[in-house]
């Protein structure tokens, strides 16, 4: 405290004192050739004078520096004025310092963060207007190309008009997923939530994708035989969704004659953990912390060619994160990856 108080009023002390001794030998001079010297009343003197000094240059000096300051807040669209008061105005250098120190590093992270969010923002619109060129102008190149005369063959036509309606899905694919994903974000998107066996439902999945990964030759698998059911309490289609969206996307990147393999385990008395593991392709460590951002593909082209609208990610974290649980990844390039996310037991 007394070194706060050194500090605090440092200024206003050493100039009453260097005044009150300037005033205090003037005085003595003078009653020393005038009136003969009264100890006394210069002791008395040189304290009323430096207690006078010491109060009248500290206020004045702190208000002097208040209004300087104000009128910098007043300046600086920036600052907010209504935030600084008188209290936290003094004489001492380095406390100021470092309140200017602290508001400069709170504006540069302020600024940085602006930074990240703008260039998220040019890289999120430059992706879907990616997403939705790619279909508009392979809808509008068929539709141009019957209008110029292909329309009367009606092989050509026909085969012309398939191929413009997968565009126009495509489009509509997109569009509902985004419209997903805004919901779940402002909180419109209700959850019916029920008890229901999780076995049940990542085998409907398995059965659903059967065909999908028979393509590359890759097993559907859980990691053991589950004799008896779990129960958890969740919204069923979304949860299904989840899983869809995991199996799909390790069938899409997962090696031919692969494995995906999905378990499920208790994690604490009242949460289970469900992991998706597959032997595929792996993510490189730089991508991880962006695979659930919007439109984010770790492999621009092929996963264009892939298809998918390149929210599927998103949408699983944000389904999960409705649900309060937690989403993980881990991955190794070149050996696999795995997706694990908790949901709650059915009590």
């Amino acid at each position: 405290m007394a070194g706060v108080f050194k500090k605090t009023y440092k200024f206003a002390a050493n100039t009453s004192a260097a005044i009150t001794l300037f005033l205090t030998l003037a005085m003595g001079v003078f009653f020393y050739f005038y009136q003969g010297i009264n100890y006394w009343f210069l002791v008395g003197f040189a304290v009323v004078c430096y207690v006078f000094s010491f109060f009248t240059i500290q206020y004045r000096v702190e208000r002097f520096i208040y209004k300087r300051i104000k009128k910098i807040y007043d300046d600086v669209t920036l600052l907010d004025a209504t935030t600084l008061s008188p209290q936290q105005i003094t004489t001492d250098m380095e406390t100021l310092t470092r309140e200017v120190e602290r508001f400069a590093h709170d504006k540069k992270l302020e600024i940085e963060s602006l930074k990240v969010r703008e260039n998220y923002r040019k890289e999120f619109i430059g992706n879907i207007s990616h997403e939705l060129k790619t279909p508009l102008f392979t809808v509008q190149g068929y539709i141009l190309t019957l209008l110029d005369g292909a329309m009367k063959d009606k092989s050509v036509r026909k085969k012309y008009l398939q191929r413009a309606n997968k565009g126009v899905e495509r489009l509509i694919y997109i569009i509902k997923d985004l419209d997903m994903i805004t919901k779940l974000e402002v909180g419109d998107l209700n959850l019916n939530k029920e008890d229901f066996n999780i076995i049940e439902l990542i085998q409907n999945v398995f059965d659903l994708l059967e065909m999908k990964a028979a393509k590359k030759n890759i097993s559907l698998v859980f990691d053991i035989e589950y004799k008896e059911p779990i129960f958890v309490n969740a919204d069923r289609e979304r949860i299904q969704q989840v899983l869809s969206n995991l199996i799909v996307n390790s069938i899409k990147y997962g090696k031919k004659d692969g494995t995906t393999e999905v378990s499920i385990e208790g994690l604490i008395r009242n949460k289970v953990i469900v992991r998706v593991t597959d032997n595929g392709e792996g993510i490189e460590k730089v991508h991880i912390p962006r695979l659930f951002e919007r439109f984010y593909r770790v492999d621009k082209s092929g996963s264009r060619k892939e298809g998918g609208s390149g929210l599927g990610l998103s949408i699983v974290k944000h389904i999960v994160e409705a649900h309060g649980e937690k989403i993980y990844v881990e991955s190794q390039f070149g050996v696999g990856s795995e997706f694990s996310f908790t949901l709650e037991k059915s009590k």
